[in-house]
């Protein structure tokens, strides 16, 4: 920052210091065009750049809205009715006695409509242990004492059966809840007295329970034709590390890995190729080991947008986001069209496309355009081929719930709890894919059922 130098000092200096003093201030002046220009620019948000939604500003909404919408359904609205289930476990039957006007008895007369509603409540619940009575016996042949096998399931190492272990799991992986929270739901709804150190070694145990299937989907997603990825920061020990997500074949493998770079990509793909990778336009996936690339479109027309908000004039970008929008609506029309009418209008689009890449552009927008034209063939593939999405939507998704896992637990506090996470966000996910319940995957994970040694009524 520079100081105001008084007159009589500007005065007493020589022409050799005055010549520094002007060349310091058009410096200064330089730097603070720079910056008001800096701060003209719009804001980047989630619509015109690659920032998530969680980071843009939100506005108050006003105190008193003008032309405020009326609330309620619709003219025209179906009602929605929560159905009825169709055997309840309880029927309580209401007859009507007497006349409300008159007195009369009605017990006789038979009902016109029989009205049917129905109330859902949770039984109380309350843990049930089952205890092993493991009886050791002396051989009275070689004095060497014996103990019977313990049934499986109950082995000894075993404290919690399947389905508590599975509901800590779920708990904890699906909803995000912190062992301490973890453990005072276990108390306070369940009843069961569980340490924090327990539910550690629970959520350990399914991560080592469910590795197996993660490697075998991870096999099945890297000999895919198709493979879709992206990655989003993750915290281990306090330090930067990144989660990755390989999405093909139906299944979704997760990674978390201190790098985000090319060596991820080749160490997870081994001596396989895709024959696509649908990805961003992050270095390290447009050189993943494929035969074509699809560049997520709905990341171009965000950029696109962010070119727009700084040159309004600027008609080329304009006319490149609506090129974009227009193939992406087309993709979704595919089943629509003759394969005649669809080859039209793709090689019309492909034409627009190259008039684009075509036309000069500077300053603002002159990056993308550069983007573009050394990705020309990977803009416009899934035109061409059903299989390819024009967007990495599916990855996004994926890691979603990792970002909120991030954003509510913090960093993971060791090697294994972040490889657990993958490894059940890998089943887990894979799961949701194929229509399962989680919970009733989790069931299967953490090993057999133990509910049948019970007395068939409370089973």
């Amino acid at each position: 920052m520079l100081t105001e130098p008084t007159v009589s000092a500007l005065r007493e200096l020589s022409p050799e210091e005055m010549m520094a003093l002007i060349q310091r201030l058009f410096e200064e002046i330089r730097r603070l065009e720079a910056e008001v220009e800096r701060l003209k620019q719009p804001p980047p948000t989630s619509s015109n750049s690659s920032q998530p939604p969680s980071r843009d500003w939100k506005a108050n909404r006003p105190t008193q809205p003008k032309g405020r919408k009326k609330i309620g359904a619709k003219p025209g609205h179906v009602k929605a009715e929560r159905p009825l289930v169709d055997n309840p476990e309880k029927v309580i039957e209401v007859w009507v006695e007497t006349c409300s006007q008159c007195g009369a008895g009605l017990l006789e007369q038979a009902p016109e409509r029989v009205v049917r509603r129905q109330l859902t409540e949770l039984p109380e619940i309350k843990p049930v242990v089952i205890e092993t009575r493991q009886y050791e016996v002396r051989c009275p042949t070689c004095q060497r004492l014996q103990a019977g096998p313990l049934p499986e399931g109950l082995e000894a190492s075993r404290r919690f059966g399947p389905r508590l272990e599975a509901l800590v799991t779920y708990l904890h992986h699906e909803h995000h809840l912190g062992f301490e929270r973890l453990c005072g739901v276990m108390s306070d709804i369940f009843g069961t007295a569980l340490s924090e150190g327990g539910a550690v070694a629970i959520v350990e145990r399914a991560g080592q329970a469910a590795q197996p299937e993660a490697e075998a989907i991870g096999v099945r997603v890297r000999q895919s034709a198709v493979i879709a990825s992206d990655e989003t920061s993750a915290r281990v020990h306090g330090r930067n590390y990144w989660e990755w997500v390989f999405i093909g074949n139906g299944g979704e493998y997760h990674l978390i890995q201190c790098s985000r770079g090319q060596d991820v990509v080749e160490a997870f793909m081994a001596e396989c190729r895709a024959e696509v990778w649908v990805s961003d336009c992050w270095g390290p996936q447009l050189n993943a080991p494929a035969e074509l690339h699809q560049l997520c479109l709905p990341h171009q027309v965000r950029a696109l947008q962010g070119v727009i908000d700084k040159r309004p004039r600027l008609n080329w970008a304009r006319e490149m986001q609506a090129l974009f929008r227009a193939a992406m609506h087309l993709g979704k029309r595919r089943e629509e069209l003759t394969p005649q009418g669809y080859q039209r209008q793709v090689t019309s689009l492909e034409r627009r496309l190259d008039r684009l890449l075509a036309r000069r552009v500077s300053g603002v927008g002159e990056n993308l355009l550069a983007r573009y034209r050394t990705h020309r063939a990977h803009l416009l593939l899934f035109l061409h081929r059903a299989d390819v999405p024009a967007d990495n939507n599916a990855c996004e998704r994926a890691l979603r719930p990792s970002v909120i896992h991030r954003k509510v637990l913090g960093s993971f506090r060791s090697d294994w709890g972040a490889q657990a996470y993958a490894t059940l966000a890998t089943v887990l996910n894979t799961a949701k894919r194929a229509g399962e319940n989680v919970f009733q995957k989790l069931i299967t994970l953490m090993g057999a059922p133990v509910l049948h040694f019970l007395q068939p009524s409370i089973a």
